[in-house]
């Protein structure tokens, strides 16, 4: 679908509006495409939702098979966009086979036979699909696109980027290793002040997929991801307190 037939159908009433994420793959494509969805002239009537394969659609960056891809495709798909959408099992099931050479279609499509998944497979990917829908309920400041913010990184293969929830107090900051085979590193800018920070303040960073947590403080932190043990960080940002009793926490 054409963009401007899809911004007619939005503003004629259509309540979800398919993207072209699952083509925008570098960091600079991501960065510019959801810059558009969420700082663009559609932002009051284009509601996206993305998806990183559909029962048409088997991107080519997913006919590796290799797990780390669909890990991180399917994080960026939850974290970026409100609303996202995944054609599984095939998804969380690994399947990468295309029909031929230069295909997108699925070899084994059902759209034209009735298949059995084994759904206890150890590889399955249910388990972090569970964790991020979690993430998700339990986070407002991901349920909404015109927050979005992209942060300086110092590595092509690491984006990062921001959220905020409309009262200030909910914070979500991503990072993605885009390679799917390597370990990345870099430093991420990330200003006190912008997620509710008094410069010279600490501040932890809670890895909600791992459970880590992390003192950040200033202006730049060090970030390393390795695909093959964790493709992604999601951080919430948890602000020192001091109760009654002068004991310091993090909420």
């Amino acid at each position: 679908t054409r963009p401007k037939v899809m911004h007619r159908l939005a503003k004629v009433g259509y309540t979800q509006s398919y993207t072209y994420f699952t083509w925008r793959n570098t960091k600079a494509e991501l960065e510019a495409y959801f810059t558009e969805l969420s700082q663009g002239p559609g932002l009051d009537y284009f509601r996206p939702n993305v998806w990183p394969n559909t029962p048409d659609i088997l991107h080519a960056q997913l006919q590796s098979g290799e797990a780390a891809m669909f890990r991180l495709r399917l994080v960026l798909a939850t974290t970026l966009a409100a609303s996202y959408g995944i054609y599984g099992p095939a998804y969380e099931l690994l399947e990468y086979k295309p029909r031929g050479p230069g295909s997108e279609e699925y070899l084994d499509s059902e759209k034209y036979q009735l298949r059995t998944w084994d759904h206890d497979r150890a590889d399955s990917l249910a388990p972090l699909i569970t964790r991020l829908n979690a993430i998700r309920k339990a986070n407002v400041a991901l349920q909404s696109n015109s927050s979005l913010r992209f942060l300086a990184v110092q590595n092509d293969q690491l984006i990062a980027y921001a959220k905020t929830s409309p009262d200030g107090r909910n914070v979500i900051v991503t990072v993605v290793n885009l390679d799917p085979q390597n370990a990345q590193d870099g430093w991420i800018g990330l200003e006190p002040a912008s997620i509710g920070v008094e410069a010279g303040q600490p501040y932890q960073m809670h890895d909600l997929l791992t459970d880590e947590r992390y003192l950040w403080q200033g202006d730049w932190h060090y970030v390393r991801l390795d695909p093959q043990q964790a493709a992604a960080h999601v951080f919430v940002v948890r602000r020192r307190v001091r109760d009654e009793n002068d004991f310091d926490s993090f909420q």
